[in-house]
C-alpha cells in the first residue's frame, strides 16, 4: 500500500489578544478532590529497573465491569496493568535496545482502540509510543487469558514513525505523545502521534498484519507553530534549549466529532481535526505565553524576563495529559493537566460553545499514606460505570511525587479518582 505524506505547515501565528483577566478562583481556593488508591510506586533509578510512571488509560471490561483494567506507561519499566484497586496485574518490559549504543525501548504514551479488525477478527488494544525505538508497539487485551491480559501483536516488521534511518532514532526526536481514533464512516483505527522536542504530529492508520498482528501507514503529518507573533508586533519562541521546539505530548480525539485536542507543553492547547486537515486553533495559552526566556547552559535552565501580559489564566506550563469526559448528551470536559501549579483545568466538550473555561481542581491528599497529585503528566477518565468501586466513572492521573516514599530515590505512581467527587467539584 502507497504512503500518503502531506505536511502542512503553520506560519508564525498572529494572535492579538487583550490584556488577560483571572476569572478562576486562586490556587488555594480550588476544589480539592482527593483519590481513593494508588499503584504501588515506581523508581526511575537502576534499582527500580528505571521505571518511570507516566500515562495511563482506563479499559472497562462490558462484561464485568468490576474487573476492568489501567493501562500504563512505566518508560524504560514497560507497560504495566492494574486492577480496580490499583493492584498490579500483569507487567510488560520494554523491549530491549537493537544494538549497542542504542536506546532501549521506552514506553511513553499509551490509548486504546476497541474491536480493531485483525486477521483473526476483532479485538481490544491498547496501543503504545516506544521513544526509545520511534515505534508504536500493540497489545491485544483478553481480562481472561490465563498469563495475564495483555499479549504483545506488534508486527515485527513495523516501521520506525518520524525517523529515517537508525542515527535519526539514535537522537531520539522519535514518536511521543499518543491519542487513537475511530473514524465512524470508514470503521478504520487510527493513531496520532506527536514527535518529541518537535512540534509534528503524524496520523498513522492501523493495519491488520499476518497471524493477528497489528502495523501501520503514515498518512499525513502537520508542524504546529514554533513562532508566535505578539499583539505588540514582536514575536516569540518558547525559551529551550538550543535545537529543541516545543514539543506536544498530552493529545485526546472526541469521538463524536473527530476532534483532536493537542498540549503543546509551553504554548497552551490547540483544536483540530483528527484527520489533520483544515486549520488548528488555539483555544487556550499558558500564562507563560509571551514571556521571554534565555537558555543557562550552565543550569540547563530558562531565566524569564518579564511578563507581557499575553498569556493565558487557566494553565501554568507544562500543559500535559488531556483526556475526556464524555455525558450521553453531547456535553461534557476536556480535561488538561496544569502541570506547572499542580491543578487540572476543564474545558466544555462542546465546540459550539467554543470549549470554553468551566473550572479548576486539585488531586490532593487523602491521607498521610494517600498523597495527592503533583506535576501530572498522562490522565485518563472514563465516564461509565465501572462496578461498586467506581459507579460514576474514574479519573486516573499520574503523580510525579508520590509520597512519602523515599526522598532519595525518583518515585511516581498513579492516582485513582472518583470521577463523580470531580464532576461534583466542577457542577
Amino acid at each position: 500500500m502507497s504512503v500518503l505524506a502531506v505536511t502542512t505547515v503553520f506560519a508564525a501565528a498572529a494572535l492579538a489578544l487583550p490584556a488577560r483577566a483571572d476569572h478562576r478562583p486562586s490556587g488555594d481556593a480550588l476544589p480539592a478532590v482527593p483519590p481513593r488508591a494508588e499503584t504501588p510506586t515506581l523508581h526511575d533509578d537502576d534499582a527500580g529497573g528505571n521505571a518511570d510512571a507516566d500515562d495511563p488509560a482506563i479499559w472497562r471490561n462490558a462484561a464485568a465491569p468490576d474487573r476492568s483494567l489501567v493501562i500504563a506507561t512505566a518508560k524504560e519499566g514497560g507497560l504495566r496493568a492494574y486492577d480496580l484497586d490499583a493492584r498490579p496485574v500483569q507487567s510488560i518490559p520494554a523491549p530491549p535496545a537493537t544494538g549497542d549504543g542504542e536506546a532501549p525501548g521506552r514506553f511513553n504514551n499509551v490509548d486504546l482502540v476497541q474491536r480493531l479488525r485483525l486477521s483473526t477478527g476483532e479485538a481490544d488494544l491498547a496501543v503504545t509510543s516506544d521513544r526509545g525505538h520511534d515505534q508504536l508497539r500493540f497489545y491485544r487485551i483478553d481480562r481472561d487469558r490465563a498469563g495475564g491480559p495483555l499479549t504483545d501483536v506488534t508486527d515485527p516488521d513495523a516501521p520506525t514513525v518520524f525517523a529515517k534511518d537508525q542515527a535519526e532514532v539514535d537522537e531520539q526526536r522519535t514518536a511521543y505523545g499518543l491519542a487513537t481514533w475511530t473514524d465512524p464512516s470508514s470503521g478504520k483505527g487510527y493513531a496520532l502521534v506527536s514527535r518529541r522536542e518537535r512540534t509534528s504530529i503524524a496520523l498513522l492508520e492501523l493495519l491488520p498484519a499476518a497471524d493477528g498482528k497489528v502495523t501501520y501507514r503514515k498518512v499525513r503529518t502537520l508542524d504546529l507553530p514554533d513562532t508566535f507573533r505578539l499583539p505588540d508586533g514582536t514575536s516569540w519562541s518558547p525559551c529551550a534549549e538550543p535545537g529543541e521546539l516545543p514539543q506536544v505530548e498530552g493529545m485526546v480525539v472526541d469521538p463524536a466529532d473527530g476532534t483532536l485536542y493537542a498540549g503543546q507543553e509551553d504554548v497552551g492547547i490547540w483544536r483540530m481535526s483528527a484527520d489533520l486537515t483544515g486549520t488548528p486553533k488555539l483555544i487556550d495559552k499558558v500564562r507563560e505565553y509571551g514571556v521571554p526566556g534565555t537558555y543557562d547552559e550552565q543550569t540547563e535552565e530558562c531565566t524569564l524576563g518579564d511578563d507581557p501580559g499575553y498569556g493565558g489564566t487557566k494553565l501554568t506550563a507544562d500543559v500535559e495529559g488531556l483526556t475526556l469526559v464524555t455525558e450521553s448528551d453531547g456535553d461534557g470536559y476536556v480535561l488538561a493537566s496544569s502541570q506547572g501549579d499542580n491543578t487540572f483545568a476543564a474545558y466544555d466538550r462542546e465546540r459550539g460553545d467554543d470549549n470554553e473555561y468551566e473550572g479548576s481542581f486539585r488531586v490532593t491528599p487523602a491521607g498521610p499514606t494517600l498523597d495527592g497529585s503533583e506535576e501530572c503528566d498522562g490522565a485518563a477518565a472514563l465516564h461509565a460505570p465501572l462496578g461498586s468501586k467506581y459507579p460514576n466513572g474514574l479519573l486516573v492521573v499520574q503523580d510525579g511525587h508520590d509520597a512519602p516514599g523515599d526522598a532519595d530515590r525518583p518515585s511516581t505512581n498513579f492516582k485513582f479518582v472518583d470521577l463523580g467527587k470531580v464532576l461534583d467539584s466542577l457542577d
